[in-house]
């Protein structure tokens, strides 16, 4: 249903002040640290490369590139694999891929922007390391923001009338652990609210929403090392949120990934067709259960 212009900007300012007011409190927090550190004449060694990079299949990392890093992503994902020989397994069916580019200007912060197939949706991005896990003392856990704003640019498409209705948003707290060398483990809820949310008409006449405009999710993702440079990776996503219709539906990944210097790799099978975080989390309707699944791979040139 289309929201009000009013409405939707408010709902916007009120998470970046939130997400402004966590950074805040999460760099005082490490600030102190570093003064307690500092008066005993040592520093926690901070844990590095709990995983390779960026992405870990559909799912972001908490891992940001050291300053002055620039990346271009290729993301691709195939048609489902129930066709069978008609389409070869998805291969030949309509794909979805998306084009990136991030740059990290300073420490600890990165910014993107991107173009996807699907909905021909524009997104920018930014990533930001609050905490950092640390071998001895000092935190046990790393923990990122990673946050979108995407657009919808088709020229005609669902029932927009304003501007801002083509506009969805996207929050996730990203909080990983380097159990050990080779496995590591992460969870992430996230928040997707779109501006803009299809209808139904009932029997009395009346307009109502398919879906709430937000969706809560939670996501888990894990890597284990066989060697230096291939690893198993694996991501499930469970949807929180009950809408009154349109229900999405859990997501399963498993793949694997080959690691270098100046690239990732990664060859996986998945029930998620979308690509970006928050059409994923609203709308996958795969499912896994019924072996909806589609061949995809993600590679990141650094």
């Amino acid at each position: 249903m289309k929201n009000n212009s009013s409405n939707s900007i408010k709902y916007g300012l009120q998470r970046f002040g939130l997400f402004i007011l966590f950074l805040v409190i999460a760099n005082s927090t490490q600030a102190q640290d570093s003064t307690a550190a500092a008066s005993t004449g040592s520093k926690p060694e901070v844990v590095k490369k709990t995983f390779i990079g960026n992405l870990i299949i559909d799912n972001q990392t908490v891992m940001v590139p050291v300053k002055g890093v620039f990346e271009f992503v290729m993301q691709h994902r195939f048609g489902t694999v129930n066709n069978g020989y008609s389409d070869f397994y998805g291969l030949y069916a309509s794909s979805n891929i998306r084009l990136g580019f991030n740059y990290t200007p300073i420490n600890n912060l990165q910014v993107g922007f991107g173009f996807t197939k699907e909905r021909m949706q524009w997104d920018g991005n930014l990533k930001y390391a609050l905490i950092k896990q640390n071998k001895i003392g000092g935190s046990p856990v790393s923990v990122t923001y990673y946050g979108n704003m995407s657009v919808d640019t088709r020229p005609k498409a669902g029932n927009f009338v304003n501007d801002v209705d083509r506009l969805s948003y996207f929050h996730q707290i990203l909080i990983a652990r380097k159990i050990s060398k080779d496995l590591s483990i992460q969870v992430a809820p996230s928040l997707s609210w779109y501006n803009n949310v299809e209808g139904y008409v009932t029997s009395d006449g009346s307009i109502k929403p398919r879906m709430s405009n937000s969706h809560i999710a939670l996501a888990f993702s894990g890597c284990y090392a066989f060697s230096d440079k291939m690893s198993l990776v694996v991501n499930y996503d469970q949807p929180i949120t009950q809408h009154t219709t349109d229900n999405p539906n859990p997501n399963v990944s498993v793949g694997l990934q080959v690691g270098t210097a100046t690239h990732t790799f990664q060859f996986f099978i998945t029930n998620y067709h979308s690509i970006v975080p928050q059409t994923n989390n609203f709308y996958n309707h795969n499912d896994y259960s019924k072996g909806q699944f589609l061949i995809g791979f993600n590679i990141t040139k650094r």
